[in-house]
């Protein structure tokens, strides 16, 4: 038997329709599905807020960014230290200029 597909207003009725009822069972009967597909939807919403779920390839997409995210805030930090180390070094190299030729 092939999964049939719901859409997320259908699945967000459903849940809704449970909550007035308080019967799960009562609606599966009522919608001829399956009790354990409603107590899904229903622990989906409860854990996400929201039935939807996010397509496989934006889980991907979304872990290769926060990848990129952290490559990116690493090489940051290491090119702020390299700046504040320049500065210094051009700091110090100004102050003995200084005292080597006074104005």
């Amino acid at each position: 038997m092939r999964n049939k597909q719901y859409s997320h207003e259908f699945k967000e009725l459903i849940i809704k329709e449970c909550q007035e009822t308080g019967n799960v069972a009562l609606v599966a009967r009522r919608h001829e599905m399956s009790a354990n597909t409603i107590h899904t939807w229903l622990n989906k919403q409860r854990k996400n807020g929201s039935v939807k779920t996010l397509p496989k390839a934006k889980d991907e997409r979304q872990k290769a960014m926060e990848k990129q995210l952290k490559e990116i805030s690493t090489e940051n930090d290491r090119l702020k230290r390299l700046l504040a180390d320049k500065e210094l070094e051009l700091a110090i190299l100004r102050e003995l200029r200084d005292i080597q030729n006074p104005r």
